[in-house]
């Protein structure tokens, strides 16, 4: 079964202890939530004072993305903010051994996104290193973007590559995913669905955003074990 991680960065800040919680109660998985500096993507959103927020009423992991410019410099505050995950870009970082294996000293699961024209190749040389991979189905810097159709291929060769490794990796398919795309990427081979706008925007509510997700995602599921 696909896990759903709501992502915050389209929740009503207004309201954010009161939304994640509705999240937690509906039965998401992790609650995903997107750093931005300005600099790496067009957009800036928060900080660690907002994951140390969060943190205080989770009872899920807090998957934390780094979409930033010298992430190895906010590791350790983020780590100390209560992330359980951190993502890092692999066009952000240079030394990306380095920043994996320090993101692991600090406690919390490595992790690695693509931009959607980085190939999944990119990820050979630090495959064992790994626990997720974020594969970005959408330019990064903006909710509510469609789902690039190609990113598809690029899921089912990281979900071979991963499965060639023997490594237990979880696979993140991040932007524009809703009921139409959640099938695809789990067809694909995703086992994490971060999403956003048809969660916290849903017309229904909260909890009707992560069910509707469900819901799409079964057919897959059927008929993979047909």
């Amino acid at each position: 079964m696909i896990k759903i991680a709501p992502s915050i960065l389209a929740a009503d800040f207004a309201f954010l202890g009161e939304q994640v919680t509705l999240a937690q109660d509906a039965g998401a998985d992790l609650i995903h939530i997107d750093i931005m500096d300005g600099r790496f993507v067009p957009n800036i959103t928060m900080g660690p004072a907002i994951v140390e927020a969060v943190a205080k009423l989770a009872t899920i992991p807090l998957d934390v993305h780094l979409m930033i410019v010298e992430p190895d410099r906010f590791v350790q505050r983020f780590a100390d903010s209560g992330a359980d995950s951190i993502t890092v870009h692999v066009e952000a970082c240079p030394h990306l051994h380095r920043v994996l294996g320090q993101i692991n000293d600090v406690g919390c699961r490595p992790g690695v996104a693509l931009n959607p024209h980085s190939p999944a190749s990119a990820l050979r040389e630090v495959i064992e290193m790994i626990r997720i991979v974020n594969v970005m189905t959408v330019n990064p810097g903006f909710g509510g973007q469609r789902f690039i159709g190609g990113m598809s291929g690029k899921i089912s060769e990281l979900r071979a590559m991963v499965d060639s490794s023997g490594s237990e990796i979880e696979i993140e398919v991040d932007g524009g995913i809703n009921a139409a795309t959640i099938s695809v990427a789990e067809a694909a081979g995703a086992t994490i669905a971060i999403a956003g706008t048809c969660v916290f925007q849903h017309r229904k509510g909260i909890a009707a955003g992560i069910e509707e997700l469900r819901q799409a995602a079964a057919p897959t599921r059927k008929n993979a074990c047909a």
